[in-house]
């Protein structure tokens, strides 16, 4: 299907077919709808698919994963209920791949490891508090970590996440000493430019040929990413 294409907003459509839709979401932009009324990508590419294909009535698109608003990256959405369950699936029995690069602040000791805390979120501030011990309702939070680049006091990082927990790579990053840059929330919102982490990957089998299908986008222009070369 002939769809790669820009909808609105930055927002690109990267593969699409009767069954699967994979888009990449900027920056700023929410996954889903909330009661701010700021542009979402449910409804930006329902509204597209809706135009393009005159469709009457309302587009279904099924939304499998969430990414922070300050957060850009590759997206998956599901064109029918029967596919919605199916990745659904995999992604609950961990067959989805999704890593994440992200630029932060200072030096690692050990350049490549993982990070094992425990979250709580506190809804009231939509933040997150870690915990190097089990605290009541807090949920434990797992990620591996590799530096691939360094550059003055900066670390360009790839994340795995073992687990998918709120704000868990800002967070546990923060928590570790290494902030990412540009975030507000948990501490070097000092250098004003989009938070820098990016889902820059994301692989999963198509839920009706069962092929393992894998989208990886580029490194975002601009600072702090152009640090490193």
């Amino acid at each position: 299907m002939d769809s790669l294409m820009t909808p609105s907003n930055g927002v690109k459509i990267i593969f699409e077919d009767n069954h699967v839709l994979v888009a990449y979401k900027p920056a700023g932009i929410l996954s889903q709808e909330d009661s701010t009324g700021a542009p979402d990508m449910l409804t930006i590419l329902k509204d597209h698919i809706k135009i393009r294909d005159n469709k009457p009535g309302n587009v279904w698109l099924g939304l499998l994963h969430r990414l922070d608003r300050p957060v850009s990256g590759v997206m998956v959405f599901a064109k029918t209920s029967k596919c919605a369950s199916r990745i659904s699936e995999q992604i609950r029995q961990r067959k989805v791949s999704k890593r994440y690069k992200a630029v932060v602040s200072g030096l690692f000791g050990t350049k490549e490891g993982f990070l094992e805390n425990y979250i709580l979120k506190d809804p009231k501030t939509n933040t997150v508090k870690v915990f190097d011990h089990a605290v009541p309702d807090a949920k434990k939070a797992r990620l591996d970590y590799k530096v691939l680049a360094e550059s003055d006091g900066l670390s360009l990082i790839e994340v795995e996440l073992d687990t998918g927990r709120s704000h868990q790579i800002r967070a546990q990053m923060a928590n570790a000493g290494h902030a990412l840059i540009g975030d507000r929330k948990y501490g070097r919102g000092d250098w004003h430019c989009d938070i820098a982490l990016q889902s820059y990957l994301i692989g999963f089998s198509h839920p009706v040929s069962g092929e393992y299908m894998e989208f990886e986008i580029p490194l975002p222009e601009g600072r702090p990413w152009d640090c490193f070369g």
